[in-house]
């Protein structure tokens, strides 16, 4: 992977995060766009995007940083 592709973490689960996961996925310069927690159109999504099970409540919060973190 190039030094100039991103990894994006989009927190939320509507049809705007769906939208927006969308749109960045057709960039060339994105590499994965994660989705926390999604919603069936993003699971179904398949290519660079992905759901993942966190961010269902405000207490997850230490939990989406160590994702971010660790998938950098």
């Amino acid at each position: 992977m190039s030094d100039n592709q991103l990894k994006i973490l989009v927190i939320g689960s509507g049809g705007r995060e769906h939208a927006l996961s969308w749109a960045l996925a057709k960039s060339s310069r994105v590499s994965k766009v994660y989705v926390a927690p999604g919603n069936g159109g993003t699971a179904t999504a398949g290519g660079k995007i992905e759901n993942v099970a966190i961010g269902h409540s405000k207490g997850d919060f230490p939990a989406l940083v160590k994702f971010a973190q660790d998938n950098e």
